[in-house]
């Protein structure tokens, strides 16, 4: 079974529309991840974030982050930066079915927070205020011990895919990745898209205000995700049923919405 855009555009619209019509809202954010410098496909997504005036919050990979790229985020209302790692390097044993992390078990804590660190200052001095102080581990994997001595080193918010660690205060979530990754990368499909929204937004029906986070990885779009990212941002960015705090301040928040 297919699903074409006509069709998650309506059951999107009717989604946003019970929220409305019980004064509420349903909370949406948008992290994008991989950024080192400028490309066309990171302009697209500039483009789209200011176009719909909603924040898009860049997991940075700091090693490797240049300072074009600060000079072009500089005067981008909406572009915010998160701590992607140090290197997006995995230093897990894949020939013992380990899966790719670099902030997993494999590292000497000391030597992996002193990277970290090292990070936090490069974006620091890069971006300025731009920076939110908060870690995104590549691959969406971190070791315990890391999670728990990241605010040691001034990044008190943390952001990985669903719950791969117990929930705390300043932790947000992506939640709905468009991406497909196995054998060829491209967009998931409108199906899935589809049925992917319709689990998030009936689950916020009877939850708490959890944002629904919205994943995407700019560098390697083809032109399904960006037709999916205009279709999206056209109902969600601008219906009375939804609203984008910003960034900042959703990880400055503490235990305002129940975990699950």
């Amino acid at each position: 079974m297919t699903t074409d855009p006509q069709r998650f555009r309506q059951e999107l619209t009717d989604h946003l529309d019970w929220f409305a019509e019980r004064d509420r809202k349903v909370r949406f954010w948008w992290r994008d991840d991989d950024a080192i410098e400028p490309t066309p496909a990171l302009e697209r997504m500039l483009s789209l974030a200011n176009t719909h005036t909603v924040d898009l919050a860049f997991a940075v990979i700091p090693k490797t982050a240049t300072k074009a790229l600060a000079e072009r985020f500089a005067d981008e209302p909406h572009a915010l930066v998160l701590q992607h790692g140090w290197q997006h390097k995995n230093f897990q044993r894949k020939d013992l079915g380990e899966k790719a992390a670099e902030l997993g078990s494999r590292r000497d804590p000391d030597d992996l927070m002193a990277e970290l660190k090292a990070g936090h200052d490069r974006l620091q001095e890069l971006f300025g205020d731009k920076f939110v102080k908060a870690m995104v581990p590549p691959w969406n994997r971190i070791d315990p011990e890391i999670s728990r001595r990241l605010p040691g080193i001034g990044l008190s918010g943390l952001s990985t895919f669903t719950w791969h660690n117990f929930p705390r205060a300043h932790q947000l979530q992506s939640h709905i990745d468009i991406l497909k990754w196995k054998k060829q990368v491209r967009f998931i499909g409108w199906e899935s898209a589809r049925l992917r929204f319709d689990l998030q937004l009936t689950r916020r029906r009877n939850t708490g205000a959890e944002p629904v986070g919205l994943l995407t990885h700019h560098l390697v779009h083809d032109d399904g995700c960006f037709e999916f990212l205009e279709i999206f941002l056209e109902i969600a960015a601008h219906h009375e049923g939804a609203e984008w705090p910003d960034v900042k301040s959703l990880f400055g928040e503490n235990d305002s919405w129940p975990f699950g």
